[in-house]
């Protein structure tokens, strides 16, 4: 039988029915890539998943999941800069952390070629917000493509990976979320595999690679000079799609997934407007699209997030002179949101009222309650903020952070007042501390999140003596965005490893009082919490259980695995409903008659709910 990582190898021409992360792995072996860093964060994960498909003695590339993002760009830009063909990637909010990196890439001389590929997340489906990661290329001078389907996304990454080593420079490949997971019959080219090339290239003579003052002004002279020769290449027939539909009075310029929802959106127009597509968003086609401009009356931008394309086409049309009545950005909601049909129906819908149907009346459909996000079966955090939140006062603080945990801040637990980015819950938490002498304040932490972004305000706390507990939630694996290990985990993406366990790391830093307790374990960790709570110094709680979901697909694999659940004993049950209403677990359900029903499709038998029933109802 076939599996991914044989097709994924295959030498010959075919074609294949694959998702927009899957075709960016074949690019990668296509084009030559030696390198490849991440940090993992949706909607990128499963372009790790399709690199692990490849046994590792057939993989053509050397990959590798970094401790951050930014330790990932700077792990495949000392590749290129030693010759090899490198690639990172990472979701949107990953680039905040390569950011000081990565503004430096288009200052260095580059030998090797280097493609940054993004997972933007417009609509927020699984990010903090929708940052338009567009605005970085123009910061740091660097190129960006943008491909709508999973073809264009490998076609573009061999575009991207060719003009980065041509100019030697950083190249980006703005990939979006259904980009990413929307799936397509690619026809991808042959492959002759070739021996990697070992070579040690780097000297410093193809430098400067030290970006100190004296440096600085030459090497932006260089990178605005190979910026300047993209332009030219933008350009470029194959990048820049133009659909005549024989309309000199309406077009439209769009680019990547809009640019789909655009065509979907025409099928039921009277009147089809001319369209230009274009495939690098920076620097954009400047002939091409004054050219656009001047055989058109109007043009509508249509661009998700900010308005960078719109702002670059009115500085053309002012420049060139051209009267086209140039429509971008109307009112907020323009602004928010991915551009999915609908959106775009509405955008144009208001932009030119009669070339469109009125929308069709929804038909009526059944009520369906809302879903809100909620933790799996047994999850030790579930029983972890069902143990803590016994030992906080109602006056109490306490500090999210980024991970499954993260979820506590929902009813019934409503642990997790504020919440910022990776890592940030220990600053911020000594933030409000300050000035404070009756609230205490309690920060969380993942182990993952441990050693991507949280140890400077460990470090910071220890240092500047904050009086702040902090809970590290350790479940030994990176769970919310696909399982991955880290450095506790006992193994890499390619190998098992020696583990650099928390509590060893925190005694290294000085940490005088840690406290450790299994989740499951709850009155215990209720106590121990306490504890830390009232000694007048930096303190820390490890709260450990193993991932649920991944430790029972894990047994699941076993012959001898067999399921088990829990059960209510209706004589002993006293409809406290402390399992649904303090607890929490999905698998309780409350009948109409008051009765508690167990949904045995979802319980895993655990028994961490079997402590929180007053009535010792609960039983395996």
């Amino acid at each position: 039988m076939k599996t991914l990582g044989d097709l994924l190898l295959r030498q010959e021409p075919f074609s294949e029915i694959v998702m927009g992360n899957t075709a960016i792995v074949r690019a990668m072996i296509e084009a030559g890539t030696q390198v490849v860093s991440s940090y993992p964060g949706s909607p990128t994960p499963e372009i790790a998943d399709a690199i692990k498909s490849i046994p590792k003695d057939k993989r053509p590339f050397y990959f590798e999941f970094s401790t951050n993002e930014k330790v990932a760009t700077e792990v495949a830009y000392g590749a290129a800069v030693n010759g090899h063909l490198s690639t990172v990637f990472f979701k949107s909010v990953g680039l905040n952390v390569a950011a000081d990196t990565f503004v430096q890439l288009s200052l260095m001389n580059i030998i090797g070629g280097m493609v940054i590929v993004l997972g933007d997340d417009p609509g927020a489906n699984s990010s903090q917000n929708e940052q338009d990661n567009r605005h970085y290329a123009y910061l740091s001078y660097t190129p960006m493509f943008e491909p709508a389907d999973p073809t264009e996304v490998y076609h573009y990454y061999k575009a991207a990976a060719k003009l980065s080593l041509e100019k030697k420079m950083p190249v980006i490949l703005r990939l979006t979320t259904h980009v990413c997971h929307a799936k397509e019959k690619v026809s991808f080219d042959g492959w002759e595999p070739v021996e990697q090339d070992k070579t040690p290239r780097f000297t410093p003579d193809n430098g400067p690679y030290i970006p100190i003052a004296a440096e600085v002004f030459p090497m932006k002279r260089k990178a605005l000079k190979r910026l300047e020769e993209v332009r030219e290449y933008a350009q470029n027939p194959n990048l820049n799609q133009i659909m005549n539909n024989g309309n000199t009075a309406r077009g439209i310029i769009t680019m990547g997934l809009p640019f789909l929802s655009v065509l979907d959106v025409l099928e039921k127009a009277s009147e089809k407007p001319d369209i230009l597509k274009l495939g690098m968003v920076y620097p954009i086609a400047r002939k091409t699209v004054a050219d656009f401009l001047r055989t058109h009356a109007e043009v509508r931008i249509i661009e998700e997030s900010d308005d960078l394309i719109e702002k670059e086409i009115k500085v053309i049309a002012y420049e060139e002179k051209l009267s086209t009545k140039i429509i971008g950005k109307t009112d907020i909601e323009d602004w928010v949101g991915e551009y999915t049909p609908a959106k775009v129906f509405d955008i144009l819908k208001k932009t030119w009222t009669d070339i469109l149907p009125q929308k069709a009346v929804k038909q009526d459909c059944p009520y369906v309650p809302k879903r809100p996000p909620q933790m799996c079966p047994g999850c030790g955090h579930r029983s972890a903020f069902y143990a803590i939140k016994q030992a906080l006062g109602p006056q109490d603080i306490t500090v999210a952070d980024i991970g499954c945990h993260t979820l506590g801040f929902l009813p019934p637990y409503k642990v997790g007042q504020l919440l910022m980015c990776m890592g940030a819950s220990t600053g911020i938490a000594a933030g409000l501390s300050l000035f404070n002498d009756s609230r205490k304040v309690v920060a969380f932490l993942g182990d993952s999140t441990f050693f991507h972004a949280g140890l400077p305000g460990i470090i910071n706390a220890l240092f500047n003596k904050h009086k702040i507990t902090l809970i590290v939630m350790e479940n030994g694996t990176t769970a919310m965005t696909g399982h991955q290990d880290h450095a506790a985990s006992g193994k890499n993406f390619n190998e098992i490893t020696d583990k650099i366990p928390v509590r060893r790391v925190l005694e290294g830093l000085g940490v005088k009082h840690i406290f450790e307790t299994d989740t499951y374990q709850q009155s215990n960790l209720t106590e121990l919490l306490r504890q830390a709570m009232n000694i007048d110094e930096f303190s820390v709680v490890i709260a450990k259980h193993p991932c649920m979901l991944k430790f029972t697909r894990e047994q699941q694999r076993k012959p001898e695995y067999h399921r088990r659940h829990v059960s209510i004993d209706p004589q002993k049950c006293q409809r406290h409903y402390a399992c649904i209403e303090k607890f929490a677990c999905p698998t309780f359900t409350r009948n109409q008659d008051g009765s508690i029903h167990i949904n045995t499709d979802l319980c895993i038998g655990d028994g961490s709910c079997i402590q929180t029933c007053p009535a010792e109802a609960i039983k395996i």
